[in-house]
């Protein structure tokens, strides 16, 4: 993009905060019915991106949860795969294999997930490590030492030089937006990431509280909606974190609707970086297709 056209990071943004709080309030009380609320569950779990990134990670738990990606639920084999397997670069391959002949992504965190706290060349080797494994997708995470002390210069500049390393793979950016204080500064970081080219832009790594809230979601999804009106160009949205439960997935899938439009309920512009989010989901479909509850237990873990 032509540097005229990008915005000067370090002018003030005013973002009203009853505003917000209050449009989240009452989009919340909108309800889905019968078979359009059938659908909104379908289309939630199309948009999972199921993930594993714990230390005690094995090619066995990846295979097994990549089983689950491909049917989460055995008796109903019509319900949708998720979007996408999120896993650590060393797992990429593993998750590779076992989800050919599918159309379900690779996705891996990347750049020194979850603090970010690792020199550019430790970053860009990362992703290409995982780039080069066949990851589909890298999710970053933003320097947000260097975004609070106000050197936007530096977060744009690395953003832009893992975006290239990304090769085809598309960039999920995470603000980490916990940790940005403000609804001023988590607009100030979604724009910034989409300039500098990001594909998604992301709420949270998941490893700190708060994570995903709708609040800063809407905020993330008007900086979404005013660059598309500005360059044309759509960028994805992934709340992570927190996500746990299918009246909050449906609530979230509102403030989509009614800030960006329909072409944006898809799992190709939205996802849930929500793993546990997933069985109750499918309790609730299964609720909806037979009119009784499963027990947990009937659903595995992974």
């Amino acid at each position: 993009m032509n540097s005229n056209n990008i915005p000067d990071f370090n002018s003030t943004v005013s973002i009203d905060k009853v505003g917000v709080e209050e449009r989240v309030s009452r989009l919340n009380k909108r309800s889905i019915k019968k078979d359009s609320k059938k659908q909104a569950l379908k289309l939630a779990l199309s948009m999972i991106d199921l993930t594993t990134l714990e230390g005690k990670d094995s090619e066995g738990k990846v295979i097994q949860l990549c089983s689950k990606a491909r049917t989460p639920y055995a008796p109903m084999p019509d319900l949708p795969s998720v979007a996408a397997v999120c896993v650590y670069p060393s797992m990429v391959k593993t998750a590779k294999n076992a989800l050919k002949g599918t159309s379900i992504h690779v996705a891996s965190v990347a750049t020194a997930f979850p603090s970010g706290m690792a020199p550019l060349k430790v970053k860009l080797e990362d992703t290409k490590f995982a780039v080069d494994a066949g990851a589909d997708e890298i999710d970053m995470v933003i320097s947000r030492g260097e975004f609070l002390k106000g050197n936007y210069n530096i977060v744009f500049d690395e953003i832009a030089t893992i975006k290239e390393a990304c090769g085809d793979a598309h960039l999920k950016v995470i603000l980490e937006t916990g940790e940005l204080e403000t609804y001023e500064n988590v607009r100030k970081a979604s724009d910034l990431a989409m300039y500098a080219g990001a594909d998604f832009i992301k709420t949270s790594t998941g490893k700190i509280s708060p994570a995903a809230t709708q609040p800063v979601t809407l905020v993330m999804l008007e900086a979404i909606r005013d660059y598309y009106q500005a360059t044309g160009k759509m960028i994805g949205m992934k709340p992570a974190g927190g996500i746990r439960k299918a009246k909050q997935a449906l609530q979230y899938l509102v403030l989509v609707k009614e800030t960006l439009g329909a072409a944006w309920l898809s799992p190709d512009w939205f996802r849930f970086g929500a793993s546990s989010l997933t069985n109750d989901l499918l309790m609730q479909i299964v609720k909806q297709e037979t009119g009784v509850y499963q027990s947990s237990t009937y659903f595995s873990n992974d």
